[in-house]
């Protein structure tokens, strides 16, 4: 596992001007894994060439379908500084390389990891660019996603807000003006109170699907009318219900900060935060742990929300022994008599991201057909593989699994929420469907 870089990263991001993140696609870096690849480098998308995040290239007058230009890179995780090339082949199409780079840096990643670009503003080494590879199972990764608002189908872009601290001011400036209102109107106890509890996850869940449909105008979360049902979870899981939740946990930290500060004693304000100190530390530390368990319990939220509007019969959280699968579809007596994987009756599994804990999920098998579904898109063809050994499809959005960024694409044992709904329940078990 990587170390974390976060300090390093944000010591560069301070020097900078712009940032540029890319989410690395399997054949930016897979060359790196292989000793016979030519390769070099990575692929810079139209978007952030458009965008004159960096020099343009200009025509070679021996070679006049190739452009390119050369430029002083500063690999920060290393500290060295490489000649890197931006060269584009005219007869190859209008995608631009980037080569001369580090070959570790580059390796053993695991899919959808970031690279970061920050461009200088005083140049250092002789480099006015700066880059740094994160892995994607980092919590560096989850801190840049969650400070530049990373969505699920996220490629490349440019961000003109460099410096950590500023981005986050541009993310929490709409609570600044309402803490203001509220202090001059003198309703600053209201906005504690109205903040004190965060809503239950099944209501948060609610509010999400119902935002999607809203933003989406689709009225059903009804998985035999939608066309990609797995995309719809994954928005509504990894984008809609994180920016909701964001805002309302920002809101409650901050009103749990202001009612601790705010307490009578000596020192003022200054007193209130030493003597408030491990208060403030089991604050933050509380919100790092319930972000991670939310979005776990809130994936379950929305696929019972499909399961339920596709009329299929299903029961969550049912007890054996032991384990609780997350949905056994019909029932319990029926997967427990289940005669193997041919059975009409199933188990389904969720969890957003997978690490290691997909084998946690071992524990729960039964004589039936077993599937897990998730939105990562980190999953390692290992990892798979050994899903595979285990008998156990993985069910993906159905973006993720066309996606050059993961490796889902060759993979057999893993399918779409469309191909799990529509094959394994509609056609292979339809008595899993209520009657009309």
């Amino acid at each position: 596992m990587q170390e974390s870089q976060r300090d390093t990263i944000e010591h560069w991001m301070r020097r900078s001007t712009r940032l540029a993140i890319k989410k690395l696609a399997r054949n930016d870096c897979q060359w790196a894994d292989s000793r016979d690849s030519h390769q070099n480098g990575f692929y810079v998308p139209r978007s952030l060439m458009d965008q004159s995040f960096f020099p343009p290239t200009t025509q070679r007058l021996d070679k006049p379908h190739i452009w390119e230009t050369a430029l002083p890179t500063l690999w920060i995780a290393s500290g060295e500084t490489r000649r890197s090339r931006l060269v584009r082949y005219t007869n190859k199409g209008r995608e631009t390389h980037f080569t001369g780079v580090p070959k570790e840096e580059f390796a053993s990643l695991n899919p959808a990891s970031l690279l970061l670009a920050g461009m200088l503003v005083e140049p250092q080494s002789g480099a006015t660019y700066w880059f740094v590879v994160v892995d994607s199972l980092t919590d560096d990764a989850e801190w840049l996603e969650t400070l530049y608002n990373i969505g699920a189908d996220f490629e490349a872009d440019i961000f003109d807000v460099a410096d950590p601290a500023a981005q986050e001011a541009n993310n929490t400036l709409a609570l600044q003006h309402e803490l203001e209102a509220a202090i001059a109107s003198g309703t600053l106890d209201e906005f504690i109170r109205s903040a004190a509890v965060m809503p239950h996850p099944a209501a948060m869940a609610h509010s999400a699907q119902e935002e999607w449909k809203r933003r989406t105008g689709v009225a059903t979360l009804d998985p035999y009318q939608l066309a990609e049902p797995g995309d719809a979870i994954m928005q509504i899981s990894r984008d809609v219900e994180f920016e909701l939740f964001k805002k309302l946990e920002l809101r409650h930290r901050a009103a749990q900060v202001i009612q601790l500060l705010g307490t009578d004693g000596p020192g003022g304000l200054a007193g209130a935060v030493v003597r408030g100190f491990a208060q403030l530390n089991a604050i933050f530390l509380s919100a790092s742990q319930v972000r991670k368990s939310r979005a776990g319990r809130s994936f379950e939220h929305h696929i019972a929300a499909m399961l339920s509007e596709g009329n299929i019969h299903f029961l969550p959280q049912a007890v054996r022994g032991s384990t609780r699968p997350d949905f056994v579809l019909p029932t319990l007596d029926r997967v427990l008599a289940a005669t193997g994987i041919n059975d009409e009756a199933m188990i389904l599994s969720a969890k957003t991201t997978l690490r290691e804990r997909w084998k946690q999920v071992s524990l729960e098998q039964v004589n039936c057909a077993f599937f897990l579904a998730t939105v990562d898109d980190r999953v390692s063809a290992d990892a798979i593989d050994a899903m595979a050994a285990q008998d156990i499809v993985l069910v993906v959005p159905e973006s993720l699994k066309l996606s050059n960024d993961t490796v889902y694409k060759p993979k057999t044992n893993v399918i779409t929420f469309n191909d799990f709904f529509r094959h394994e329940i509609r056609q292979r078990r339809s008595s899993l469907i209520r009657s009309a």
